[in-house]
């Protein structure tokens, strides 16, 4: 059906996310190439579809944020039919709740006739969330260390060497955000912290670079890895595997349960992604790029 004089249609496409990367925990964040799709359209009730029939309420986090932003842009959050079309595995560890939060807002923009703000659509994400990790990625594309100050989301953002695969393995149960979040020190030494800084730094750069040697030698995280990793029953299986058909690095993607191999090339990242699925069955696999894009949108107006 073709859409009325006037009306709009509006896509909006945001990538996964993988929070952390070892030891840039609540400061490093990667887009990634799977994107969750949502289409937004005026209607004269809310309807929502393509997501679990609990969320196909005003308690969808999509229709929340979007009245959150049109809040904050001073325009009135009018009815939707919202659809969502998301392949992030329900495990967690991918920014589902991220590309939610972050398709709301955008959608909010375009519909009241504006151009795609990315940094106001980045701190009213962070706003929504608590915490940028996930969404700063997820809106800017890219490596993204972010910090927030006086209530304002920094951001820096560096490309991904065009070497480097991402081997997403995403187990059949999930790890609730909260109980990864118990399971840490509340104080660490300040041994620790020198460790962490410095490797967070150098893995930056290696992945800047696509260095896989200096990967392998930067990713080793004692900030929360050695508390949450107990909590994926299938860690130590996994890692091992993973690093014995070459994967430079392999780490929890931000909470869990979802992890990720880093590999410096499309055969061993190949190589690594079978070895994980004959290990394991029922685990999802996929390897994928960065994302340089981030939150895009398209719009369909009416004839």
């Amino acid at each position: 059906m073709s859409l009325a004089s006037g009306q709009q249609r509006v896509t909006v496409r945001v990538p996964a996310t993988s929070a952390n990367l070892g030891v840039g925990f609540d400061v490093l964040g990667l887009a990634l190439d799977l994107d969750a799709s949502f289409n937004f359209e005026p209607a004269s009730t809310l309807s929502i579809s393509g997501c679990d029939e609990r969320f196909c309420n005003e308690d969808n986090l999509v229709w929340r944020s979007y009245c959150a932003a049109c809040q904050e842009l001073g325009v009135e959050a009018r009815p939707l039919k919202i659809e969502e079309n998301s392949p992030i595995p329900p495990s967690g560890g991918l920014g589902s709740s991220s590309t939610c939060v972050v398709a709301g807002i955008a959608a909010a923009q375009v519909l009241a006739g504006r151009e795609l703000d990315r940094p106001l659509a980045l701190n009213l994400a962070t706003k929504i969330e608590g915490h940028p990790d996930n969404v700063a990625p997820a809106v800017m594309g890219g490596l993204v260390s972010s910090y927030i100050d006086d209530g304002s989301v920094h951001t820096t953002r560096w490309p991904v060497a065009s070497n480097l695969r991402f081997v997403c393995l995403a187990p059949p149960y999930r790890v609730l955000t909260a109980d990864a979040r118990m399971t840490l020190p509340s104080m660490v030494p300040m041994s620790t912290v020198s460790w962490q800084v410095g490797r967070c730094l150098s893995m930056v750069s290696a992945l800047a670079s696509g260095n896989a040697d200096a990967i392998a030698a930067c990713c080793h995280d004692r900030i929360h890895e050695p508390y949450r990793s107990p909590l994926i029953r299938d860690y130590d299986l996994l890692q091992e595997v993973t690093l014995s058909a070459g994967a430079a690095t392999f780490l929890i993607s931000g909470s869990g349960a979802t992890m990720l191999a880093i590999c410096d090339s499309d055969e061993k990242a190949e190589k690594v992604a079978q070895a994980a699925s004959e290990a394991l069955d029922g685990l999802w696999v996929r390897i994928m790029r960065a994302n340089e894009r981030g939150v895009s949108t398209h719009v369909e107006r009416g004839a």
